[in-house]
């Protein structure tokens, strides 16, 4: 830290990354440059399946939520292995899962019935949306469902978007759904929310538009000191929406 205080403004706002199959040695680097700046580790899709020495990696990310993708959770309800799914989280230490149906068809009873079954032993991150990018959900079905989960017991719900921001929350050529989104914030609201948010642009529009406490997810590992920066105001991004908030900026 520098040996001066600039008095900037804290946020809460969770910054969710997704690990993509990192070594160890990379993640202790990680860890003590951005480690205060991350908030909870996604192990992407069934990467951590085929993790050699799974447990040494997670053993530097022992003071980090740690959660495996909900797309390996779709593979194991495909294959009806729940119960040793619940098994290995617990041999693995892991207190956290996230239950999705981005692929699957999981029918809506049964996958609230598995979040609030889930929920009795672990901490749930339920994801909404398709990563099918030509399945467009209206606003009121994206705020039933949203709303339905963290009923059930979810801890957060998470907005798909995938980690190319191409499904879900955007369309299929990247662009954000604004509209959508304001509504399920609206509705839902933003503290109960993980918005995926792959990219630099979509980032700093959620923190201009929500603020900097905005819970972003889908964050590689080499982006969370930049989006740090996004939330503080100290990139030009959001330097006036944030730093400047209550003071009248001129156009220079």
């Amino acid at each position: 830290m520098p040996a001066f205080d600039l008095n900037l403004g804290r946020h809460v706002g969770l910054t969710h990354v997704i690990d993509k199959g990192l070594g160890p040695r990379g993640w202790e680097d990680v860890l003590e440059v951005a480690g205060d700046h991350i908030s909870i580790v996604k192990l992407g899709w069934g990467t951590a399946y085929v993790t050699q020495n799974l447990e040494r990696k997670l053993e530097v990310l022992r003071e980090k939520p740690v959660v495996i993708g909900g797309t390996f959770f779709e593979v194991v309800y495909e294959l009806g292995k729940l119960d040793e799914y619940k098994q290995w989280l617990n041999e693995l230490g892991l207190s956290h899962v996230e239950i999705s149906d981005g692929t699957i068809d999981i029918p809506r009873e049964r996958k609230l019935e598995l979040i609030a079954d889930f929920a009795r032993d672990f901490t749930v991150l339920s994801e909404v949306g398709s990563k099918d990018s030509s399945v467009e959900y209206t606003a009121a079905q994206w705020t039933q469902w949203l709303n339905e989960e963290l009923e059930a017991g979810a801890w957060k719900v998470i907005t798909e978007a995938r980690e190319g921001g191409t499904a879900g929350i955007f369309d299929a050529s990247g662009g954000m759904r604004t509209e959508l989104i304001g509504e399920i914030a609206n509705v839902v609201g933003p503290a109960n929310i993980i918005f995926e948010a792959p990219s630099k642009a979509a980032q700093a529009w959620f923190v201009k538009q929500f603020g900097p406490s905005v819970n972003l997810g889908n964050i590689p590992p080499d982006e969370v000191i930049p989006l740090e920066t996004l939330r503080l105001g100290l990139r030009g991004d959001t330097l006036k929406e944030v730093l400047l908030s209550d003071k009248h900026v001129h156009a220079s």
